[in-house]
């Protein structure tokens, strides 16, 4: 596989970390393309395979509910027909075309109990999943556990992502446009930092599972100080706790913090440097500074 140049196919391309993706691709003359065939529809994706001929498929659709994943709460079969069965589906075909599957899935399957606790060791790749919360979270994490099976399998956990911009998926974007808040910890992936290594991955063949934040873990307040710091000095916000948020929401949400050294190692091989989540997140609110977002 390695010897041939590189064909990317990115599913749920019409999405948000997708359009990231293929963007980044583009710049470093990659050949990509994108689709919308549903995972869960065996022809249709063997057919699409068979057309476009990919030696990596990065995998980035899937169903996370709209506005959130209290949709999910009461779409459970199509969450099962997307995220289970699709998902799988996808990996599998993949396997008999010895095509490479990157999954962008989700760390939001732990939750901080005795031993993990906020400031301290972060949960591994190798640690059960322990949240089971959200039916989001519950399928994500059983399907993760069947996807390891596959040889051809990357799966990369990342965790309320965030984008240079003000984008309606963004972790910022959200946090910024609720009336309170909690404050809670937990490690974000910031997409400018880690996509590009993603891509390293697959295009290294790389399989098994990866925690994908970066280092560290941030709360929701040093979040929004940092942004009220670079990009709107004028910004205000309040708190509340996680049992009052409990009672505006239909399901639980995760907090954690996962180790990633199993990524930062990694990525010394390729002489990059995973930057700690509050660098990442300052030098991302420069950024959306110098490019005017307010």
């Amino acid at each position: 596989m390695n010897a041939l140049k590189n064909v990317f196919l990115i599913w749920g391309g019409e999405g948000w970390v997708a359009g990231h993706l293929k963007e980044i691709l583009q710049q470093r003359g990659e050949n990509v393309s994108t689709t919308t065939v549903r995972m869960e529809n065996r022809e249709s994706v063997m057919d699409e395979l068979e057309r476009v001929k990919p030696t990596h498929v990065l995998n980035c659709a899937g169903c996370t509910g709209r506005p959130n994943v209290d949709w999910c709460e009461d779409n459970k079969e199509q969450v099962i027909r997307s995220n289970v069965i699709g998902t799988l589906n996808l990996t599998d075909c993949c396997f008999l075309k010895n095509i490479h599957c990157t999954v962008f899935a989700t760390g939001c399957i732990y939750a901080y109990d005795s031993k993990h606790l906020p400031g301290g060791e972060g949960y591994l790749e190798s640690d059960p999943a322990n949240f089971g919360g959200s039916y989001y979270s519950a399928t994500k994490s059983r399907v993760e556990e069947l996807m390891t099976t596959y040889s051809n399998c990357l799966i990369l956990r990342l965790r309320m992502p965030v984008s240079d911009d003000l984008h309606p998926r963004s972790f910022v974007t959200k946090i910024t446009k609720y009336d309170r808040v909690v404050n809670i910890p937990n490690s974000n992936t910031i997409l400018y930092d880690l996509l590009p290594c993603a891509i390293l991955l697959a295009s290294a063949g790389d399989t098994g599972t990866y925690n994908f934040t970066n280092p560290g873990a941030i709360s929701h307040n040093e979040v929004l100080a940092l942004f009220k710091k670079h990009v709107r000095p004028d910004f205000e916000w309040k708190n509340f706790s996680e049992e009052e948020q409990s009672k505006i929401l239909k399901a639980g949400r995760s907090n954690c913090e996962l180790n990633s050294n199993k990524l930062v190692k990694r990525m010394k091989d390729f002489g990059i440097e995973v930057k700690e989540v509050h660098t990442a997140y300052d030098e991302c609110f420069q950024r959306m500074k110098v490019a005017g977002v307010k």
